[in-house]
């Protein structure tokens, strides 16, 4: 029993230290966003004497992180849907479907997962200009689901695959079209799957600065970590200001995992134990 208890601490103890570590900076940050200019300087790391949210409304309205924010959420919106629409049309047909060459495709698919975006990153951008994509919503999103699609192609097909092929069958001799199978059979079925590529895919697009920047040179069109990076020049001397934008961009991602941890969780489970 003592030797349960003493492994239960040595696991207790570093996984504690690795929460506190994860918690201490964003305490920080909070703490350095209620804070005024004033007292900053004369006290980066002392606790705040009140509740201040001025710092918050400035960063929101006159800095322009309400644009900002609601940019990044139109952008990451309309990507993660049509990323699980194809991701999920493309696992379902290499995963279920039998026709020539669908292991090559997948092995295509998975082939996208080795290239780095900044291999690409000049090429695009010329093809995306020349097509007069550059600064436009929609050809941030097509990158966005370009970049994001093998990966969201190759979880849904592993997925797919640990479903019986009986059930397909079944539902094909019944008389249901491959679109109504896809609609009526595998779309519930994958439910958790797709609730898990989903979050990552929104906490990837939503968390991207590189490609957003090379897509989105305006000021008008930024998404919201590209305004928050942007602060850091601008408001150098006042970094009250700054931690306010930085708390902005990481509220979303907070309220993510506190609502849907358990939902990531069984995602991410049910995703490993099939196929």
């Amino acid at each position: 029993m003592s030797r349960l208890r003493l492994g239960r601490w040595l696991i207790a103890i570093p996984m504690s230290l690795l929460a506190l570590a994860t918690i201490y900076p964003l305490l920080f940050t909070a703490n350095v966003a209620m804070k005024t200019r004033r007292d900053y300087i004369l006290d980066r790391f002392g606790l705040t004497d009140a509740l201040r949210l001025e710092n918050i409304s400035a960063a929101w309205t006159s800095v322009g992180m309400g644009r900002y924010f609601v940019n990044s959420l139109f952008v990451v919106t309309v990507s993660v849907l049509l990323l699980l629409l194809f991701g999920s049309m493309a696992g379902f047909a290499l995963s279920q479907l039998r026709f020539r060459g669908s292991s090559a495709l997948f092995l295509g698919c998975l082939a996208g997962l080795f290239i780095p975006f900044q291999v690409i990153m000049v090429p695009l951008a010329r093809i995306m200009a020349d097509t007069a994509l550059i600064d436009t919503y929609p050809g941030l999103i097509l990158v966005y689901v370009a970049q994001f699609l093998p990966f969201t192609v190759f979880l849904m097909t592993s997925y797919y695959k640990g479903i019986p092929p009986e059930i397909v069958d079944a539902a094909r001799i019944d008389g249901s079209t491959v679109y109504g199978v896809y609609r009526r059979i595998m779309l519930p079925l994958g439910t958790p799957a797709l609730l898990s590529v989903g979050i990552l895919n929104a906490l990837f697009c939503w968390n991207d600065v590189l490609m957003a920047l090379v897509m989105m040179p305006s000021a008008d069109h930024r998404t919201l970590m590209i305004g928050v990076t942007s602060l850091r020049g601008q408001y150098s001397d006042n970094i009250p200001t700054f931690a306010s934008g930085v708390l902005i961009a990481a509220i979303p991602v907070l309220l993510v995992y506190l609502f849907l941890q358990r939902q990531i969780a069984d995602g991410v489970a049910a995703g490993s134990t099939k196929g």
